[in-house]
């Protein structure tokens, strides 16, 4: 991803955030609770973010290792995740979406190395739930 369209990310969740503040978990206006579900409801909270809102949290990433198999094949594509950041900002599970059985032990592998700087509800480190898309592309 260029510098640019990073900062062109970075400028959307601002404008966002000035809005209402939904777009990092901000808001005003918190939702209310069910009574009896106070400070332990919100340190199990998971909030879902979209791929590209959770890029910008992303500290390390990892690039995967062509399989030698899909190479050979010349198979290509993307491969598709969820994924559940814990609150540290660790990648603690994911689930296929979308993408081809050879290339998918290998993004599983860099995505479980990748880290987050926490997302912060409140003003408190939550869990998070996002896709992340892992591209593979031969060389010309």
């Amino acid at each position: 991803m260029s510098a640019t369209t990073k900062l062109a990310l970075r400028i959307i969740l601002l404008m966002l955030v000035a809005a209402d503040g939904s777009a990092t978990g901000q808001s005003q206006n918190p939702p209310s609770r069910p009574s009896g579900q106070g400070d332990a409801a919100q340190q199990e909270a998971r909030v879902r973010v979209s791929e590209k809102v959770a890029q910008l949290f992303l500290a390390r990433k990892v690039q995967p290792e062509y399989p030698q198999e899909a190479r050979d094949k010349h198979i290509q594509g993307v491969v598709v995740l969820k994924a559940e950041i814990s609150k540290e900002g660790d990648v603690t599970a994911m689930t296929m979406v979308s993408g081809h059985p050879l290339l998918a032990p290998a993004a599983v592998e860099a995505v479980k190395q990748w880290k987050y700087k926490p997302y912060l509800l409140n003003g408190r480190p939550v869990a998070v739930e996002t896709q992340v898309s892992v591209s593979f592309a031969l060389s010309k």
